[in-house]
């Protein structure tokens, strides 16, 4: 009698060791997918720094041909 308890007593510590062994599996699997977000998000937070960089320096540009093209037409008007 104590022998068949003794060998569900074993099953059911199997069992859990097995269920311990597949979630920290999980867990790693998780941790490498959340670190490759983190580096994809890091990128995309780059890139955007980057592109409003690029933004403030087109927008500066464009206000400078506007203020040289301003000047031409001003002296075409002097002109006339």
């Amino acid at each position: 009698m104590s022998f068949e308890v003794f060998e569900k007593l074993e099953s059911k510590v199997q069992q859990a060791l097995d269920t311990i062994t597949l979630l920290q599996m999980e867990i790693e699997e998780l941790k490498e997918k959340n670190d490759a977000l983190n580096q994809e998000v890091q990128g995309a937070r780059e890139s955007r720094e980057a592109l409003v960089r690029e933004n403030e320096e087109l927008k500066q540009e464009q206000s400078s041909w506007q203020e040289r093209l301003r000047a031409l037409l001003g002296k075409m008007e002097d002109v006339q």
